[in-house]
Order: structure tokens, then sequence, then C-alpha cells
């Protein structure tokens, strides 16, 4: 059966409080807990405006420790369960630079950082774009502690990484990040997949 379908494209569009809140920011970030301090703050923030779920991500040129895009968890307001903060900030950094893979072309080593560590879904997309670093704040256990299903990663999701050449730093401003989680907890936010 032919299903028609009305669409023939799709628009991701991002909060209006998140493109003056990145330009008022220094897109050189040298110090590691600055850059996840920036994504706790984009996950606050999108508490803050009722725009999204209480994930924060960007993607960073590591050579530079320059900031090519970031992204806020879009499920809710945008109609999509695989509107991640990982998936947002990668696919506007793929635009940026003109490629879907970072180890491609002319892009530079890429850094992923995220305000928790990322679901089953986002875990698959990391190596097949091209991050050569992630780093992550809150826990998987914390995520799911507030009632959000992170999905069966692979056991040793870590090493597994590694083995594709993807250095993984775990536990960066954790308290600060699990405090983000909290705040959501406690404001009613939507469990859209518990």
């Amino acid at each position: 059966m032919l299903i028609k379908n009305r669409h023939t494209q799709f628009q991701l569009t991002l909060p209006e409080w998140l493109g003056q809140y990145i330009q008022d920011q220094d897109p050189i970030m040298p110090d590691m807990e600055k850059r996840m301090q920036f994504v706790i703050s984009l996950a606050r923030l999108n508490i803050e405006h009722n725009s999204g779920g209480p994930f924060g991500a960007a993607v960073f040129d590591m050579s530079a420790n320059r900031l090519i895009a970031a992204g806020v968890n879009l499920v809710v307001t945008g109609n999509s369960s695989v509107w991640h903060a990982e998936i947002v900030a990668m696919i506007l950094a793929q635009q940026a630079i003109g490629h879907f893979n970072f180890k491609k072309q002319d892009a530079p080593a890429c850094e992923l950082v995220t305000s928790t560590e990322p679901c089953a879904m986002c875990m698959g997309a990391i190596p097949w774009a091209g991050i050569t670093q992630l780093v992550c704040g809150a826990r998987d256990k914390d995520a799911r502690g507030i009632g959000f299903d992170e999905g069966a990663k692979v056991k040793h999701w870590q090493k597994a990484l590694r083995k594709r050449n993807i250095t993984v730093i775990r536990d960066v401003c954790r308290d600060q990040a699990v405090q983000v989680l909290e705040l959501y907890n406690q404001h009613n936010g939507m469990i859209y997949n518990g």
C-alpha cells in the first residue's frame, strides 16, 4: 500500500531565545568545564522558556575550542521523537561545516559536549557523525532517576566508543547537570518516553 505524504520537507524551528543566547556568548571556550556549563545553561533555559526537555548539547572545534553549533531538546515542541539536544547540535554543526561527517573533508576534529550522557539513539549517531570526543555531565542513571527511558545501550558503551577512537569523558560538572534534571522534575516537566 502506498501512503501519500503531503510533506516533502521538514523544518527544524529553534526556540527564539536560543539564537540570542548563543550570540551573547564568547564562541571560544578553552576550558572543558566552561563548555559544560554552557550546555547546562542551555538545558536550564530550555526549561525556563518552556521550549523543551532538560537537555542541552553543543559541538566544538577541538583545535580552537570554538563553538560550531548548539542544540536543545525539542521533542515535544517540535513533535519529533528524534529532536534530542545532541541530534539537533550535530545536525546544525554538519550544516555549518557543509558535510555529514566531521572526519571528512577539511572538517576539524569535533567534540560533542552534552548535559547528560546520550540515550541509545544519540549514542548511535555519535560515531556516524564523526565525533572525536564525547564529554558528559549527568549520567544515564540520573535521567532515568526522574523517569526518562534512555533505551538499551551497549553494556560497556564507553569502551565501545573508545574502540572507534572516540574519547569519552564523564561527570564534568555532574552536580550542576543533575540539578537541571531535578529542576525539570520539580516543574512537572513532561516525561515523554517514560
